[in-house]
Formats: structure tokens, sequence, C-alpha cells
């Protein structure tokens, strides 16, 4: 078995002029860690990518097929954008994993360099990790679950418990236009990628709490991961956490 898919990920902190990220990662209660985080950094065109993915199960599949759509999601994006970044993960899964059962859900977020508070930060995803931004004041989620519970909360219904945790959208089954996509008004604050094992365990007042404390990057992720586990998580959890501000 591959030690490094049971064994806690601290990737180690990046810059690109202005933005900083650090994540944490823990299996919780399962037999391995299938999440993976990726990052990548392109000073040519000024930009960097940042990746998290879940793999769908509990198998060495899944985790395999969760490290290659992130690795190869935050290479494209970073001179492509973040929803080429997906369909290349797409194709490379495809290709190199042909068994249906390596599979994986991801959230990719592009960021420039350079200081500028105007440019966008360009998030795509699918399935349900997920992707949010605090500006100092207000917290907001970005992206929307690609879960079959969300399906019916959309159309004004009540869903069933345990549908939120069936995806309606992975690297394997999406189509370009199932991809998620969304632009924030700015590039600049801090930055929260997750995979469900925070953002389903971590209500919106919790992780805006966490996020606003005057702490690293790293030790907001480990807050994070720590606190989602403690209120009885037992899936991987994982936290990236980029900060992003001009510079002076």
């Amino acid at each position: 078995m591959d030690i490094a898919a049971i064994e806690p990920i601290v990737e180690e902190e990046v810059r690109l002029g202005w933005v900083a990220g650090s994540a944490v990662s823990l299996p919780g209660r399962r037999r391995l860690n299938a999440d993976a985080v990726a990052t990548y950094t392109d000073r040519g065109v000024g930009r960097s990518a940042f990746v998290v993915a879940d793999g769908v199960g509990d198998h060495l599949a899944a985790a395999r097929a969760a490290r290659l759509v992130a690795r190869t999601a935050a290479r494209v994006a970073v001179r492509h954008g973040a929803h080429a970044g997906i369909v290349a993960a797409q194709q490379d899964l495809l290709r190199e994993l042909p068994e249906e059962s390596a599979d994986a859900v991801l959230v990719v977020a592009v960021l420039p360099a350079g200081g500028n508070p105007d440019a966008p930060c360009d998030i795509a995803w699918v399935g349900d990790c997920r992707a949010y931004r605090f500006n100092g004041r207000v917290l907001h989620r970005i992206t929307t679950d690609h879960t079959v519970a969300e399906y019916f909360r959309a159309r004004g219904h009540d869903p069933l418990p345990g549908l939120a945790h069936l995806v309606t959208t992975s690297a394997r089954t999406a189509r370009p236009e199932d991809i998620g996509h969304a632009t924030t008004g700015s590039s600049t604050g801090r930055f929260l990628l997750c995979t469900d094992g925070v953002g389903k365990r971590l209500r919106m007042p919790a992780i805006k709490s966490i996020l606003a404390q005057d702490t690293s990057t790293t030790e907001t992720a480990q807050t994070l991961v720590d606190d989602a586990l403690a209120t009885g998580g037992t899936d991987n959890t994982t936290a990236l956490v980029i900060d992003a501000r001009p510079l002076p």
C-alpha cells in the first residue's frame, strides 16, 4: 500500500508575489487518505493554481485518481484557466486509470500575481469540494455542491437524508458544460478550498471565525481540520488556505 496515502499531508507554503497557501489533510476514520492537494506556479504568466481533490471511495484507486486529477488540473489551469484544468484532468484520468472505480471530485482556483486587487480569481469544480473567500468582513461561498440533495433543494424539495453525499458530477463523468465555474470580483483576501470533510462539518459562522483569526495559513488549515474532526467527522478531511494580499 502506498504509505503516503494514509499519512497526514502537510503541503509546504508556496509563494508567488503576494500569494501564499498551505494545506493540511487527515484521513479521519478512513483506512487511507484519498484526498489530494496540488499547487502549481508559473512565473512566466504570473499565476498560481491551487487544487483540492477528493477520491470517490475508500480504496487505493480513489486515492490515485485524486492525486492524478489534482496534479494535472493545477498544471493546465495555471495557463489555460480552471475549467480547462478540469477538462485536461478528465482526459488524463480516462487514459491513465481506465478502471471505473478510479474517480474523484475536485475544486480548482487560479489566482493572478502582481498585486492587482481588481483581477478576478478563476474557480471551477465538479462534485462537492468547495471554495470560499473571506474579504476581511464577509465570508462568501463561491461553489455550489453538485449533489443529488442540492438538485432537489434547488427545485424546492427537501432532500432525503444521505443524498448530500451522492455527487452528480465527477472528474470521470462530467461533461464540459457540467463543470461548475465562477469568478470573484477580486482575487485578494483569504481563500479556502476544502473537501466535504470540512465543508459539510463546519457551518459558515465557524469557518468565518477561523479564517478571520490572525494566524498563518498552516495554523488556520490545521484548525479547520481539527475542528471538523472534533464535530464527529469520520471522512478524509482536507483544508487548503490561501492568503492573497496586494504588495506594498
